[in-house]
């Protein structure tokens, strides 16, 4: 039997995939916009909906950067409204441990799982950088290098709490005026290097026990905490040998914790352009590419790697001569440590820019990315049966590039030939998200009240 293909709706708000600026583009916060979109994702049979997070807003030369205007909503809210409009498709949310309190998280993640009847799923980030930490009581109190052991512990107390009452708990014998079977349920303890606490956790057993753990790190200890904690890993390997290598590695990372290939999903973020042709697709993708990249979001995309003002520049014109100031404060807050190299990078960078011919705008294009799949119905669904069936991914999360109706083509002219091609499901066949996703129901993996 072939592997079935995962499929996420990404609703990614405003950034460099989006083009806000287009006629058909809608609201990033009308309530509206997020039904849209959930509701095609269900009736195209997807596995769930993502929703991301930014905690505060970036900037650029000390002003709010011109992708983040709209800013956010908050995630968990519009995710509870969401299951109220939405029967079956899952509900995943990117939530940070390095800000909040794994009591009040876990909380909420129970609360939603309940409200959605098991659809509830958590993304797991972590943040380190003081600026971000500006917006919280703590500031950037945490180090970068304990990040994931706080986001680690912050897990294994979230999962003692959801196990914290026993499945049998609740007795609710009427005649007996007796609701619970033990007079301190949800009674929990933990004592360790970043939280030491202790009470009762107010929401009995939810529909999956444990909701769903995302994890997007692709850094070595990224990969490891998902192998040893996460369901689901994002990944950012676009390409089939990227695709197979990171397949490889993080699968292989598993046995270490007692763990098979089955229990964790790879999924790359992917985007995608139809058109009657291939002709057509590949001319809708380039004037995509450049409604993305307009010539003021190139500039501002080249200071993030130069970390000078460039704003003088013309961009259609030629790359810095200077190599990029390593040394200066970042002027980019918000989006720090994208590139490792500054300098090798801005070599390689004009290079290309003198192999090619490219202006400033058109390589930042040619090297921020492109599509994922372009072309036909027929050929993206072979493209990504393909991906998947080489392991080189378990499944895509789709990020349109219109909100909210970027998806509803892909769902009218793809998903069909999936389905035909047996390797997408026509209805589905479960009430929970681990059920979509293939995953094995939860089971506790801590003793109640334990330190």
């Amino acid at each position: 039997m072939p592997k079935q293909i995962i499929l996420a709706a990404h609703f990614p708000g405003v950034n460099n995939t989006t083009v806000w600026s287009d006629p058909a583009s809608g609201s990033h916060i009308d309530f509206a916009s997020f039904v849209h979109l959930a509701r095609t994702a269900e009736r195209g049979r997807f596995d769930f909906f993502f929703l991301a997070e930014g905690l505060r807003l970036r900037e650029q030369r000390g002003r709010i950067h011109d992708l983040d205007v709209v800013g956010r909503p908050d995630t968990l809210t519009v995710l509870a409204a969401l299951a109220a409009v939405t029967t079956h498709l899952g509900l995943a949310g990117t939530l940070n441990t390095t800000f909040r309190e794994p009591y009040e998280l876990a909380r909420q993640l129970a609360t939603l799982d309940h409200l959605s009847a098991g659809r509830a799923a958590w993304n797991v980030v972590t943040t380190s950088d003081a600026f971000t930490g500006e917006n919280f009581r703590r500031g950037g109190y945490l180090d970068r290098s304990l990040r994931y052991q706080r986001a680690a512990e912050f897990v294994r107390v979230a999962r003692r709490l959801w196990e914290s009452w026993p499945a049998d708990a609740i007795v609710g014998d009427r005649a007996d005026g007796r609701y619970v079977r033990e007079a301190d349920p949800g009674v929990f303890a933990h004592h360790g290097d970043q939280f030491d606490i202790a009470g009762h956790f107010t929401v009995p057993r939810s529909p999956q026990l444990h909701p769903v753990i995302l994890q997007a790190g692709d850094s070595p200890e990224g990969r490891e905490f998902a192998a040893s904690s996460a369901d689901a890993i994002f990944s950012r390997h676009g390409t089939l040998a990227e695709g197979r290598e990171f397949y490889r590695d993080v699968k292989a990372r598993l046995a270490r914790y007692g763990r098979t290939p089955d229990e964790l999903k790879i999924i790359p973020g992917a985007t995608f352009v139809l058109g009657d042709t291939d002709a057509e697709a590949q001319e809708r993708a380039h004037h995509i590419r450049r409604q993305q990249v307009s010539p003021q979001t190139a500039i501002l995309l080249l200071e993030q790697l130069w970390n000078r003002d460039l704003s003088g520049y013309d961009p259609d014109g030629p790359l810095p001569v200077e190599d990029p100031d390593v040394d200066a404060a970042t002027i980019s807050r918000g989006r720090a440590g994208m590139y490792p190299d500054p300098v090798g990078t801005a070599r390689r960078w004009r290079a290309l820019a003198r192999e090619k011919g490219l202006g400033i705008r058109d390589l930042v294009i040619e090297v921020t990315g492109r599509q994922s799949f372009v072309g036909t119905p027929q050929r993206v669904a072979e493209q990504m049966d393909h991906f998947v069936q080489s392991d080189a991914a378990d499944g895509f999360i789709l990020v349109p590039h219109l909100t909210p109706g970027g998806l509803d083509e892909f769902v009218d002219r793809v998903v069909p030939l999936l389905q035909e091609r047996g390797v997408f499901r026509t209805e589905y066949t479960g009430t929970t998200l681990r059920e979509h996703l293939g995953l094995r129901a939860a089971r506790p993996v801590t003793r109640v009240g334990a330190a």
